[in-house]
């Protein structure tokens, strides 16, 4: 499993807008390089993101092969209840690295 890192507030107020940061180690490789002796590098790239806030989706995004190593993602969403956010990563085989935090709101 790939190492992630996610940074958001560990509390808000209800109806503040919160920023939320992740980051996913992978290396997001295209396809079109070769390697030291001339042999092309398989493709291996994440595909989707996504983010899911008290069980509803609040970020998506599709990847592609213009996307760098090491995918930085930052968004922002309203703080609406106490609930876990859910972050997945899908890769072009089908493999998710799931993580969670838990957001606050008083």
């Amino acid at each position: 499993m790939p190492a992630t890192r996610i940074v958001l507030p560990a509390k808000a107020k209800k109806g503040e807008v919160i920023e939320i940061k992740t980051i996913i180690n992978h290396v997001m490789e295209t396809g079109f390089r070769r390697d030291n002796v001339g042999k092309a590098i398989p493709r291996n790239i994440i595909t989707r993101f996504t983010c899911t806030y008290a069980g509803e989706q609040v970020f998506r995004m599709d990847l592609f092969t213009g996307v760098a190593a090491n995918p930085f993602v930052a968004f922002t969403t309203t703080a609406t209840e106490t609930g876990d956010l859910v972050f997945e990563w899908t890769d072009q085989h089908g493999a998710v690295t799931r993580e969670q935090a838990r957001l606050i709101v008083t």
